[in-house]
């Protein structure tokens, strides 16, 4: 399943790179490089590169992704804005990084594109990176959010290029699910929250279940 979800990135790198040429995340990232102020940070499947933005001054930044082509288009987007980062084709399950190499992570739309034991073995592999006290920023898919009310919790979500349909595989969390598991790896939860944008009074139903995470001491 990884190798063929690696051949679909690597194929929609091109079209993802238009599609989604700025981050969806501006405001809490924008947030979060104030309030971190500066230091080392890696970005968990990275993509084309779009969530490094806010982070471009003070931070030594670092990718990793699975996507070689997303890749690619990482370091044109790099240019592009002019700023510089160190990328690297890895498994988030096996990151290529000695321990406690991080003050700072992020990781996007990356987490539910896990199956079974590779969801646990990532966050513990995240918490592995991070400096004492280090924190993360992680977002992924709401189980219940109205378009996927119908759904299974595994699903498979379509892309369509030049007459050609591909399919993205996605593990769909609830709150208490996603919250649980965080935990059980051995980081801290310091906040589960909606993505700013949601407007809906209630958060359960919120696109998107996003956590702050902190390493112990």
């Amino acid at each position: 399943m990884e190798a063929n979800l690696r051949d679909v990135f690597n194929r929609i790198a091109p079209s993802w790179y238009n599609y989604r040429h700025w981050t969806i995340f501006r405001r809490e990232l924008e947030t979060l490089s104030k309030d971190w102020g500066g230091g080392k940070l890696l970005n968990l499947g990275c993509g084309h590169g779009a969530d490094f933005l806010p982070f471009t001054q003070n931070f030594e930044l670092y990718g990793v992704d699975f996507s070689g082509e997303m890749l690619k288009l990482a370091r044109k987007y790099a240019e592009k804005f002019n700023f510089d980062v160190d990328l690297a084709v890895a498994d988030v399950c096996y990151l290529p990084y000695n321990n406690e190499t991080f003050d700072w992570a992020i990781s996007v739309a990356t987490y539910h594109h896990l199956k079974g034991e590779s969801q646990l073995a990532a966050l513990r592999e995240l918490s592995r990176i991070l400096k004492p006290e280090g924190s993360a920023f992680i977002t992924v898919w709401n189980r219940w959010q109205p378009r996927f009310w119908f759904s299974g919790q595994e699903i498979f979500v379509p892309w369509r290029i030049k007459g050609e349909t591909l399919s993205r595989y996605y593990y769909l969390f609830s709150y208490t699910e996603f919250l649980r598991l965080v935990q059980k790896s051995g980081l801290q939860v310091v906040k589960i929250f909606p993505e700013s944008t949601h407007w809906f009074p209630v958060k359960f139903f919120s696109q998107n279940i996003c956590l702050l995470v902190r390493k112990g001491s």
